[in-house]
This record gives structure tokens, sequence and C-alpha cells, in this order.
């Protein structure tokens, strides 16, 4: 009977989704405030009733009541209690069901956080997260119910979780990636609403930039996060290797890291309006093409959660009508939209259109290498791949020019900068990057590569730059503390996440270009050198496991004699539904990672293994974890908390009456 509440629960969700979708867009355009009002409250109610529906799936697995499907399809009475918890998002319907919980926490929290806004933009963003909402719903209720029974006999033991997904990586990895995705339906919706009411002015660009970045903070963790989780748990040493399902998220964090950037401009200088919409569709287009990707049943992977085509065909009218929609709007709107002022041919607004122009291409060779194996496959029937050599052929000159950019784009002036004072404030710091970009590789690991020396030139070029920056803005100060404090949290977080990707360029190109690896058989008490690291081979032992059993060895790691480390790689075999499955040991540290993959046992007893060396790819994360950390500090700026201040100042100081839009007057523009 449980189960069934919840499916009332959903059916109720829906209904308050199509309320929020209809009667605040519909009190917008008509001015009856009282419609307009209810927005706020109808969202309240989505997220409690979602959330019930949440609550009675998550009980459902954890009492193994396996008359529910995905909870016999997807949960065992063996797995371990953190598993069975989220086993619910390790299939389909219980993975989308959070997603859209999800997105009704981000409609509440723009309910919540939005009372200086107009009311009628307010209407008009939640009018269309309820339109976006009630699509995802009437999705699970037509063709992914999550509550679905087991008739006519329930079995009495569930199939079990994929041996790969029981990790601490898909407990964090997943429903954070999610959280990133749907906070783009946020900038989405805010995107549509100034469309609708004809006002794309600095208001709309700063009230838009707090979500953004959180959502692209959010987003940077899970990737990240997804990128650890493979490295460690899939076993091939590697930390990311361009998996058409994780592209996805990629795509969809480059457009959003050009928004970000050209909201900054919008917002300042009332310039790249139109761009900036465009931007803002995009990054949500990447949220819904990871979503059709993973349940349409165009791949088997561990990641994909479905196999059934009509789902991806539901989800593709999804993203044909939203997105389509949204598209149709902009080209109607786009030209009648005006920047305000211009800018010179060597300007701060210059160097970000060029990153975000590298980052949109960046955005489409990825979106290309994905989908055209898929494509081709469709048309002719033949299998076509595309790996890491196309991406890397593409991609990474993109991102030294960006980087190249990055550098520039602090120091240089709104409007109008002097080639003299960019040589001036920036000729010390190349040749310097230079410098270090040869030396530090050389001192620190003994060893020369090119294009790590490249990396590690620009990464150091990159901190140099926020140095020169931060020395600039504080010299006519009456010190430098007091200097620094008059900066900005937005000025920090901007330069904290610019730092952020200088410190994960080390650790890509460190990792990349100087790790080691060694395959071998090894019996016991046999030794293999790797460096300056010896690994040598204990011995094993048998031992079972909450839901498995397992072979563990044990690997003695010395260095110049001295210990290091004992590491236990173990081979497991799942006893509910016999799938083998490799677990890796790691020995990690700031500034390298000790790796063994085991691989098989001989007859003999002896063991199969691949050792690794991996230096600074923990910084790789570090760097990530930095870039979220200053997005969050940059949204908290003082200045979003007084937007209707500022509001009024924009309009004042552009010369505008309150309440009129920076497009020409259209008809129907109301709406």
């Amino acid at each position: 009977m449980i189960p069934e509440l919840g499916q009332f629960s959903l059916i109720l969700a829906f209904c308050l989704s199509i309320l929020l979708g209809v009667m605040p867009l519909a009190g917008a355009a008509s001015g009856n405030r009282l419609w307009m009002s209810m927005g706020r409250p109808l969202s309240a109610g989505l997220f409690v009733f979602l959330g019930i529906c949440l609550f009675i799936l998550g009980h459902a697995f954890v009492t193994d009541d396996f008359s529910v499907r995905v909870v016999a399809a997807q949960s065992n009475t063996l797995l371990p209690m953190q598993y069975k918890v989220t086993a619910l998002w390790g299939g389909h319907e219980g993975s989308f069901l959070l997603w859209t919980f999800m997105l009704s926490g981000w409609i509440l929290a723009v309910g919540m956080f939005s009372k200086s806004m107009p009311v009628e933009f307010v209407a008009r963003v939640l009018g269309v997260l309820g339109l976006l909402s009630a699509s995802y719903i009437l999705f699970m209720l037509a063709t992914s119910n999550p509550f679905d029974r087991m008739v006519p006999v329930p079995p009495a033991d569930g199939a079990d979780l994929n041996s790969a997904l029981q990790d601490i990586g898909f407990i964090m990895h997943p429903p954070t990636l999610y959280m990133g995705y749907v906070g783009y339906s946020v900038v989405f919706a805010f995107a549509i609403a100034a469309l609708l009411s004809g006002r794309l002015d600095a208001a709309w660009a700063r009230w838009s930039r707090p979500w953004a970045n959180v959502a692209w903070a959010i987003l940077t963790i899970g990737i990240a996060l997804g990128s650890w989780w493979a490295y460690y748990e899939l076993g091939w040493g590697g930390w990311w290797a361009w998996d058409p399902v994780e592209n996805p998220p990629l795509i969809t964090w480059l457009f959003g890291t050009a928004l970000i950037h050209s909201l900054a401009v919008t917002e300042k200088r009332r310039v790249f309006k139109s761009w900036t919409v465009l931007l803002a569709i995009l990054a949500f287009a990447g949220s819904l093409l990871g979503t059709f990707i993973t349940r349409s049943g165009l791949l088997t992977s561990v990641h994909a959660f479905a196999s059934d085509p009509s789902r991806g065909v539901f989800i593709l009218a999804i993203l044909g009508v939203f997105v389509g929609g949204a598209l149709l709007l902009y080209a109607i709107r786009a030209p009648l939209i005006k920047s305000e002022f211009g800018f010179g041919s060597l300007s701060r607004e210059i160097f970000l259109l060029a990153n975000n122009v590298i980052l949109v291409v960046a955005a489409a060779s990825v979106f290309l290498g994905t989908l055209f194996p898929m494509f081709y496959q469709a048309l002719t029937g033949d299998l076509i791949s595309i790996g890491p050599p196309y991406f890397n052929i593409i991609f990474v000159p993109l991102m030294i020019l960006l980087v190249i950019f990055l550098g520039i784009g602090p120091i240089s002036r709104w409007k109008k900068t002097s080639g003299t004072y960019l040589q001036q404030q920036l000729g010390k710091v190349a040749a310097a990057s230079v410098l270090l970009g040869v030396a530090l590789p050389l001192i620190v690991l003994l060893d020369i590569s090119i294009p790590a020396t490249i990396a590690v030139a620009l990464a150091v070029w990159i901190v140099l730059g926020i140095g020169r920056d931060l020395l600039a803005k504080t010299a006519n100060k009456p010190s430098r503390l007091q200097g620094l404090r008059s900066l900005t949290y937005g000025y920090y977080g901007m330069q904290g996440a610019h730092f952020g990707v200088a410190v994960m360029l080390v650790g890509v190109a460190l990792t990349s270009y100087f790790s080691s690896e060694r395959s071998i058989l090894l019996q016991t008490g046999d030794t293999v050198e790797l460096g300056k690291y010896e690994f040598q081979f204990a011995g094993s032992e048998r031992l079972a496991g909450p839901n498995y059993n397992a072979n563990r060895a044990t690997v003695l790691v010395t260095r110049d004699g001295d210990a290091v480390a004992d590491l236990y790689p173990e081979l497991r075999v799942y006893l509910a539904s016999g799938t083998p499955s490799t677990e890796m040991a790691i020995d990690p540290s700031l500034w390298r990672d000790l790796l063994v993959i085991p691989g098989e046992i001989r007859d003999n007893g002896a063991w199969t293994m691949t050792v690794y060396v991996k230096p600074f790819v923990r910084w790789i994360w570090l760097g990530a974890i930095i870039m979220a950390l200053s997005a969050t500090i940059a949204a908290t700026d003082r200045r979003y908390r007084k937007l209707a201040r500022v509001r009024k100042q924009a309009e004042d100081k552009a010369g505008e009456e309150v309440g009129q839009g920076d497009l020409q007057p259209v008809p129907g523009g109301g709406a």
C-alpha cells in the first residue's frame, strides 16, 4: 500500500507542476498579481510531494520490498544498507525521480531567494520551471513509473546492484552531477523570462549570475567526482577516457563556463546580450543531451540507465519542445536586442569574447566526437570509433589558446586597452613563465617533456598574472592589506577559479607525461621496481565481505629500503549475481599516487598485476575543488543582496523608465 501512496504523491506533484507552469505565466501576461503570487506556494507544494515520492521509494529499497519493480531490478537482501539507499539512483526510474526532485529543490530556492526581483519576472521564471517539471513527471508517469509493481508474484530476492556501483563514488557522483545539471534549468528559465518580458539589461544579468555560478560550481565537483571514481574504480589507472556518457557533462560545463563570463560582460558593459541568452539555452540543452544519451538505449554502459527506445523518443521530444521553442523565441527577439556601449579591438570585452568562442568551439568538437559514431551507426549499420586522439588533437590546442587569453583578460581594461599597457604588465610575466615552465618539471621530477613544459609554463602564466593584477589593483591604496580588503568577493572568486585552472593544468600535464607503469606476473616474495619504488608481493588470503567473497593480495612498497605503504588489491565475486570485480589499491599523496591493479590468479598461486606511479594526479581534483569553492565565493558577493537598488540605479543610468526593456516594442511582447 505504501508504494501506492508514492504513486498518488507523484500524480499530485504533476497537477501542482501544471498549475505552476500555467498560473504565474498567465498572471504575468494579464497583469493578475494574485496568479503571479501563486508561484511560490506552488513551488513549495511541488517540492514536498516529490520529496514524499523519493522517501517512499527509498523506504521500499531499505525494506527490501521486491514487489516494486525497480527495487527487484536494482537491489538484493545481501546488499549493505548504504548501497540499498543509493540503489535508488542505480536504475533509470529512481535516478529520474531524484533528478526531478532536485529540480523542485532549485525551484523552491528560486522562490525563496528572489524576493527583491520584480514579481512579474519571478512569475515567468517559476512558470517556465513548472512546465519543465511537468514534462519530467509526465515522462515518469507515462514510461518510467518508479512505483510499478511486480505482478502477479514478486521475486523472493532482488537481482542485485551492479558491482561497479557498490562504491562510495556512486554515493557521491550521480547526485552531485544531477544537482549541477538541473541548476542550468534555472539559468535557462531566467533567460526565457527575460526574452518574454523584453528585459535583457544589467539587472537581468546580475540576477542570473549567482545561479549560474552555483550551478557551475556543483557541476564542476560532479565532473571531478566522476573522474576520481573512474580513476580508482575502473582499474585502468587513468582520469579521463572521453567516454560518450561522461562527455555531455563536459559539454555543459564548457557552455556554462562561457556563460558565467558572458554574464559578467552583460552586467558590467551591457553588451553580448543576445550571445549570453544563447549560451544559457545551450548550457541547458547540454544537460538534456546527457539525459537523452543515458536513457535512450543508444549505448550500453555502466553509466547508461535505459534500453527502451521509447523513453529516448520521449526525452528527445522534451528536448525539442523546450530547446526548440527557446531557440524560436530567441530568433524572434534577438534581432531587436541592442548593445548600449561599444568597445575597441583591444579590450577586456574582446578577450572575453575570444574565450567564449574558444569554449563554444571546444564544446562543439566534443559534441561532434560524441554523437557522430551513434548517428553513423544509425544511418549505415556499421560501427565507427572516435577515441582520445581526435579529442586531444582538437581540444588541447584550444585549451592552450584559452589559457593564454585567460591570463590577459583580467589585466586588460574595459572598453579600450593599449598594447603598451599590456606589454608593461605582462612582459616580465611571460618571460618568467617560460623560464619556470622549463625549470620546475626538471627540478621536481628530474625529467623533461616539451608538452609538460608548455603546460607548466601556462599554469605559471596564470598564477603570475593573478599576482600582477593584485599588485596593480592595490598599488594606489594606503596599504596592500587595505587594498586587498577593498576587492569584492566576485573578484576573488574569479581569480580563485583561474588559480584552480592552473593547479589542474599542472596535475594534468605532469601525470599525463611522467606517469610510469609496469605489468608483471608475481609469485609470493617476488619484487618489481618502478622508478624509485619497489613493489613486493607478500602473498594473498581469502576473505568474506558482506555480500561477496574475495582474494586479497598484500603488496609491500618500499623506497631506498624504507617502508612506504602496504597495499591490498582484491579480486571479488559478488554472491547474488556471481559478478567478478577488481578492486585496486592506492597509496595517495599530494605529490604522487602508487597504484596496484590485480589481473588474475594463475594455477600456481601467482598473480598478474599492473603497478603505477602517477605524480601530481591529485592536483587535478584539487584544482576542481578550488574552482568550485571560488565560484561559490563569487556567488556570495554582497552586490547580489542589493538587487532592487542596483536595478533602479542601472535603469536610471541608462536613461530608462522603470519597467522599460532593452527590446524595441514588439506586438504581444508583454507576454
